[in-house]
């Protein structure tokens, strides 16, 4: 059985590879292969802040992958900076989206522009070395958390698709249903059909519950003072709501891990000792919630604040006073964070005391 699973990950593992190098034929947009690359201008500006950059001017030949023009040869300039902001330098055997533009008079060959890098190689490689490593240490649970993973994408994906498509219905209304989507589809598939999985997802539903009562009447008694909602500016939807949405969603992750966490554990404790008393439960569940209580905030803090660091860098290059950029840049992070916090110091004593009860409903079964 083991030998027939590695077989058919080789299989799907070479074949995914093999499809992603010859599927140009299943894009609309026009692919071509670079096969020259050649560097021909370079110049260093200084802007009115006195930052420091190099443009540099790229000339291309590259040979068209699909549509019409497929196996002719196309011209292309590229223009990339030191800081890549904006840009890519580009090499052999890169491919690229382009748009045909013209025929060149004398050679009769094309020219066009660059639009996007074709990616899919780069992302299935990566995707393959996050199941790969989730097989070789979880095994079994290793496939399963990795089916919810893709479930998971696409029911926020048409979620999201669907909260766009539609004017009457609330955010919070499509992540509510979304939530306990996620919640039972993934502690199901990973954790099986059993009283542990049970409290897991009750612990998680009621844990967010709670955080989204508790920072919706914070958010009331403060009239939302301190919040930035300058990077939503151009969202047509209420900024409330959308940051309100993305506090439950970026919160559940952890709150989730410290549910299955805690019922886990005291379902380990039982399963060893059934004459376990309830005062041990709940002692041992919540010596096991202070250990791991700082550890998952600080891994919602690092995660909130580390998607910011490219913007503060900006602003501070660009002259900005310290204190407006971290205001400007961290505010809803760090409400993120501190939200996402309370969500998980809740669910520890909810975990722990719904574990218990599970674990006696257990117990007057036997």
């Amino acid at each position: 059985m083991q030998l027939m699973t590695v077989i058919i990950v080789i299989i799907c593992f070479v074949g995914s590879f093999l499809f992603v190098d010859n599927n140009h034929e299943f894009y609309n947009r026009t692919i071509a292969e670079v096969n020259e690359a050649e560097l021909i201008d370079s110049d260093e500006i200084v802007d009115f802040h006195g930052n420091e950059d190099h443009i540099f001017v790229q000339k291309l030949i590259a040979k068209i992958q699909n549509g019409e023009e497929k196996g002719e040869v196309v011209h292309l300039n590229n223009e990339y900076s030191t800081s890549r902001a904006f840009d890519n330098e580009y090499s052999v055997g890169d491919e690229l989206f382009v748009s045909i533009e013209d025929r060149i008079d004398e050679s009769n060959e094309l020219s066009g522009s660059i639009l996007d890098v074709k990616r899919d190689q780069y992302i299935l490689l990566i995707a393959w070395a996050f199941i790969l490593i989730l097989f070789f240490v979880g095994h079994k649970q290793g496939f399963y958390s990795a089916m919810s993973l893709v479930i998971n994408a696409v029911i926020i994906g048409l979620a999201l698709d669907f909260y766009i498509q539609t004017t009457n219905i609330s955010l919070l209304l499509i992540s509510g249903v979304s939530i306990i989507l996620f919640t039972v589809i993934s502690l199901f598939l990973v954790n099986g059909n059993n009283e542990k999985t049970y409290a897991a997802i009750a612990s998680t539903l009621l844990g967010t519950l709670i955080l989204f009562i508790v920072t919706s009447l914070i958010m009331w008694g403060t009239a939302g003072e301190g919040l930035r909602y300058e990077e939503m500016q151009f969202v047509t939807r209420a900024p409330e709501m959308v940051f309100m949405a993305g506090v439950l969603i970026g919160a559940l992750g952890a709150i989730m891990d410290v549910a299955i966490t805690m019922s886990s554990s005291l379902f380990n404790l039982y399963e060893k000792n059934h004459n376990i008393s309830v005062k041990a439960l709940k002692e041992s569940g919540m010596d096991i919630g202070r250990d791991i209580m700082g550890t998952m905030t600080n891994i919602l803090f690092f995660v909130y604040i580390s998607g910011t660091i490219p913007m503060i860098i900006l602003y501070l290059k660009n002259s900005a006073a310290l204190g407006f950029t971290l205001n400007i840049n961290l505010s809803l992070e760090l409400a993120r964070a501190l939200a996402g916090g309370i969500g998980i110091v809740i669910t520890i004593p909810i975990g722990v005391y719904m574990t218990i009860f599970f674990i006696n409903r257990k117990r007057a079964k036997v």
